[in-house]
């Protein structure tokens, strides 16, 4: 017979972990993003630090059931610092035959699998390419799998609220959430919430999916399935008021911000393009703060909208990705030649052509750089972290009206779908951005320069006395009347140049991370930050004299760069595309620095980089300074 204490012995034992990589993958229709999404903002609330990659198949209607139609989800969550989503994962749920096929290999040994058993028929497998039933051919003996029966269990669940099999089936994705929060022991509250506001015109659905919900979560307690369930305490993260925030929110909430600050509308012209699209979603919903934004016929359209808005005073901006960026390229000539503020955002994806829309790759850098017709220097930036994005929105909007420059600026699918806790600014921390209007007519020159920043003066359009010419002519210096003269467009060209050199003045010096000086500095920009920064760090604690450069200012680069990199016996540069930040460090400053390349469309992990680091310190001399030359 049972005792009491029999009982209490059976209950599930509770284990108090650092961190826990979570990854919901299943079909697009699963809701594998709602599920990871609504978890993510779970473990934000509680206080945990975290770092999240959606990964989005990139066939719009892919049959369901098959390989290239598997959508993901995963988020790191720690009571310490996080930099990366993570590199193997703890729990995986897996939806289905083909969602189980394509992340398996990312699960640890002995990791936690929850497996919708229902959706492994025989025609599931087929359309999954498995020739057997992986629940049965002991392929998953090294991991504890978890065969839930996700479907027939919800419809238990909702079988009392007489909706339709369709319908309740699309609830599943919120019976395994259920079963996640009891894991990690999380309240469920937030999403009660959330479903409320969701479906509030459709009150029947919130209350299934909350019910669902619950099932799973009782599930776990009636079944006694898992033996352990986890708790990471909150992190300590430093005072203030936090946020959930992805990279292509951060963009457009920095650019209210910096418009504000200026005391300009801000105007957007975009086309609709994979992975851009989300900062024209966004600012669309800022009309209250006068946020103008124009959804265009084509590239060309955007930015050329952009130009003229920037003409008649407002801060303008427009957005795409690779391909935009290539019919953008003649109307960004057109910005350098008629010297007017715009920022052109890139959020990179893999390429050429349309490659792959929906994964990340940073192989755009050549091209912001040099993709125009003759010589057409652009002050280029690019952000590191989600949050990052916000800082760099402004800093490219000061940048532009200050000099009287396009600018772009460079994301890329990790950072913009990817998201983070983001410490809400103070208003103070917040910097001005001052804007002068030429009104007086007297004296007035459309180019005459600024002796400082070289720009010229920004007349509106209308302003009695100020009428001039802009266009894509070379103008003659000074005047800004067409000129073909070619000593007047040699003088025009290296003034052009000589002004995306000025910004220079301010650039900051970069101080390396870790060690001032040693066996390897790595030098990175863009998304790659939080891997390098987590491998730099595990490295050090292990010994190695490493120090890290992250970018933010590509063109111009900060000015005493060479300078530290020769303080290193040698230089890594982890990119993901074949080499382009390097090959532009071994032109400018002869160095000798070696490219670390990925190009699958996936984030650098921290072990990839660890891994490269031992491996370039484990052959030839290492020692301080001269970067072995």
């Amino acid at each position: 017979m049972a005792t009491i204490t029999d009982a209490v012995e059976s209950k599930p034992k509770r284990q108090v972990i650092e961190r826990a990589v979570v990854r919901f993958c299943g079909d697009s229709g699963d809701g594998m993003q709602i599920s990871g999404s609504q978890f993510t903002n779970t473990v934000a609330l509680y206080g945990n630090d975290l770092a999240t990659f959606p990964d989005y198949p990139a066939e719009i209607r892919a049959p369901a059931g098959t390989l290239p139609g598997v959508s993901g989800f995963q988020v790191q969550f720690s009571s310490s610092d996080v930099y990366t989503p993570g590199d193997a994962v703890d729990v995986l749920v897996a939806m289905n035959p083909a969602a189980l096929k394509m992340n398996i290999k990312d699960l640890k040994k002995n990791g936690i699998l929850i497996v919708n058993s229902d959706s492994f028929a025989d025609n599931d497998l087929r359309k999954a390419h498995q020739a057997t039933n992986p629940l049965e051919d002991h392929s998953l003996d090294a991991y504890r799998v978890f065969p839930v029966q996700l479907e027939r269990l919800t419809q238990a669940a909702l079988e009392e609220l007489g909706l339709d099999a369709k319908t309740m089936n699309r609830c599943k994705n919120f019976f395994a959430l259920g079963m996640c929060y009891w894991l990690y022991n999380r309240p469920m509250d937030h999403t009660y919430r959330w479903l409320d506001d969701k479906f509030k015109s459709k009150p029947l659905l919130a209350e299934a999916n909350k019910r669902a919900m619950k099932a799973g979560y009782s599930y776990c307690e009636a079944t006694e399935a898992f033996q352990v369930s986890y708790e990471i305490p909150p992190a300590k993260l430093a005072p203030g008021l936090y946020r959930n925030l992805s990279g292509n929110q951060a963009l457009a909430m920095g650019f209210v911000v910096a418009a504000r600050q200026a005391g300009l509308q801000l105007f957007l012209g975009s086309y609709p393009i994979t992975p851009a699209s989300d900062i024209l979603h966004e600012l669309s919903g800022y009309k209250n703060f006068g946020v103008l934004t124009f959804q265009a016929e084509d590239e060309i359209a955007a930015i050329t909208s952009a130009i003229g808005a920037a003409y008649s005073g407002a801060l303008a901006m427009t957005t795409t990705s690779g391909p935009g960026m290539a019919l953008k390229t003649e109307a960004m000539g057109l910005a350098v030649a008629v010297e007017l503020p715009i920022v052109v955002c890139d959020i990179q994806r893999g390429g050429p052509s349309t490659g792959l829309p929906t994964k990340t790759e940073q192989a755009d850098l050549l091209q912001a750089m040099y993709g125009r017709n003759s010589e057409a220097p652009i002050p280029i930036l690019a952000a590191s972290t989600p949050g990052d994005c916000f800082w760099v929105a402004l800093e490219a909007s000061r940048i532009a009206l200050k000099y009287m420059v396009p600018v772009i600026v460079l994301s890329d699918g990790y950072l913009a779908n990817g998201a983070e806790p983001w410490r809400i600014p103070q208003l103070s921390e917040i910097p001005q951005i001052p804007v002068h209007f030429v009104t007086d007519p007297q004296g007035f020159l459309p180019y005459k320069r600024d002796p400082q920043t070289l720009a010229r003066p920004w007349a509106i359009p209308g302003t009695p006395g100020l009428e001039h010419r802009i266009g894509g002519l070379e103008k003659q210096d000074v005047t800004g009347n067409v000129n073909y003269e070619p000593l007047n467009h040699e003088k025009m060209v290296r003034l052009r140049a000589a002004k995306v050199e000025a910004i220079g003045q301010d650039v900051p010096d970069v101080v390396p991370s870790g060690d001032p000086e040693g066996d390897l500095l790595i030098v990175g920009w863009g998304s790659t930050y939080g891997s390098i920064t987590a491998a730099v760090k595990t490295q050090r604690a292990a010994g190695r004299r490493i120090g890290h450069v992250h970018l933010r200012y590509l063109n111009p680069l900060p000015r005493n760069l060479g300078q530290v990199m020769e303080r290193y016996a040698k230089v890594l540069v982890p990119e993901m595309n074949m080499g382009q930040l390097s090959m532009i460090l071994r032109a400018k400053y002869l160095v000798d620095a070696e490219g670390y390349n990925k190009i699958q469309g996936q984030p650098f992990k921290q072990a990839e980089l660890e891994a490269k680091i031992e491996e370039v310190l484990s052959y030839g001399a290492v020692g301080t300074g001269k970067n072995g030359r």
